[in-house]
């Protein structure tokens, strides 16, 4: 536990940093630097166009993928721990192939240290009795270093995205704007929060991505009332299923082998609601762990689940299902 709260806590540190623009092998990218915002901290923002991109082409609209952390997608020479997402060249091999309608993806940088504050969603943590949530105020990351660092503004953070960057977006952008081509997708915290997100604004998003999602909320499982608030949370506030599109991952290794007793009672309550293949999709990874090397392994999985066109979906849907198995 001490040299994974040390590594969150170096991630958060550099997450800070200014980064030099990140390498990409496919495509390219148009950087948005030290963002303004009313709602949150200023943040970088990194958009990813594939090759042959116009921005003058009236002929061509593209899809938009809205990502979380989006320092560590592109280029390991520049992230904390020298690893990525490989999403510009899983991306661009996608739509070379025609497996994926044309997208592009804004990688929006988290808030360094603020990054749990501002992912943890907000309404379900509320929902806690008042003595819960000052506990859980409490908790440390590490010795003397605060797992939360100010209260929580997921709600302010969600805002931003849907009021403040997206319309910017649409704006210089040849992109559509409505939901059926508007996706978001993270890990981790970054899974929660694509998860609320969806929750929160039905009538924006069309789907959402949430790869290894800490349904723990925090690093621990003993007298953990999170999880539960998180269930009770999706219960009332997911749109009803047949026409949003909503993917879940996780391992079983490092930090992911606390999830998956709580990604069973989360798919269980999916089912209950009456989401079923090929708009919802839960795999287990084997031996998969908490990293990004492990998420860019399955990255064409939820990005034709999210893009792909409907008879791709499927497919996607079926290999996938033979290459996982339940736990």
């Amino acid at each position: 536990m001490l040299l994974r709260s040390a590594l969150w806590l170096a991630a958060a540190l550099f997450s800070g940093c200014v980064a030099a623009l990140p390498n990409v092998s496919a495509g390219s990218i148009e950087r948005l630097e030290q963002f303004p915002s009313a709602l949150v901290p200023p943040r970088t923002v990194d958009i990813w166009l594939p090759q042959g991109f116009d921005k003058k082409a009236q002929q061509q609209k593209y899809a938009v993928l809205y990502m979380h952390d989006g320092q560590m997608l592109f280029d390991a020479g520049s992230s904390w721990n020298k690893q990525e997402w490989r999403v510009d060249e899983v991306a661009q091999q996608l739509i070379s192939a025609g497996k994926v309608m044309p997208f592009i993806v804004v990688a929006v940088h988290n808030a360094g240290l603020n990054r749990h504050a501002e992912y943890f969603p907000q309404a379900p943590f509320q929902a806690l009795p008042a003595k819960t949530q000052q506990a859980l105020y409490q908790l440390e990351r590490q010795p003397g270093q605060k797992l939360f660092q100010r209260q929580l503004y997921s709600d302010q953070y969600l805002k931003f995205l849907v009021t403040e960057l997206k319309p910017y977006i649409d704006r210089h952008y040849p992109v559509y704007s409505d939901s059926n081509h508007t996706f978001v997708m993270g890990s981790s915290m970054g899974g929660l929060v694509s998860a609320y997100a969806l929750a929160e604004y039905p009538q924006v998003f069309g789907g959402a991505a949430c790869l290894s999602t800490h349904w723990p909320g925090v690093f621990q499982t003993d007298n953990n009332p999170v999880p539960a608030a998180f269930l009770a949370y999706l219960k009332n506030k997911l749109p009803p299923p047949g026409k949003h599109k909503i993917y879940f991952d996780y391992g079983d290794q490092t930090l992911d082998a606390m999830y998956p007793p709580l990604q069973h009672k989360v798919d269980q309550l999916m089912q209950q609601l009456g989401y079923s293949a090929p708009l919802w999709q839960s795999h287990f990874f084997q031996g998969a762990d908490h990293s990004e090397q492990a998420w860019a392994k399955r990255l064409a999985i939820p990005l034709q689940f999210l893009l792909g066109h409907t008879a791709n979906t499927a497919n996607t849907a079926k290999t996938a299902e033979m290459q996982t198995e339940k736990p």
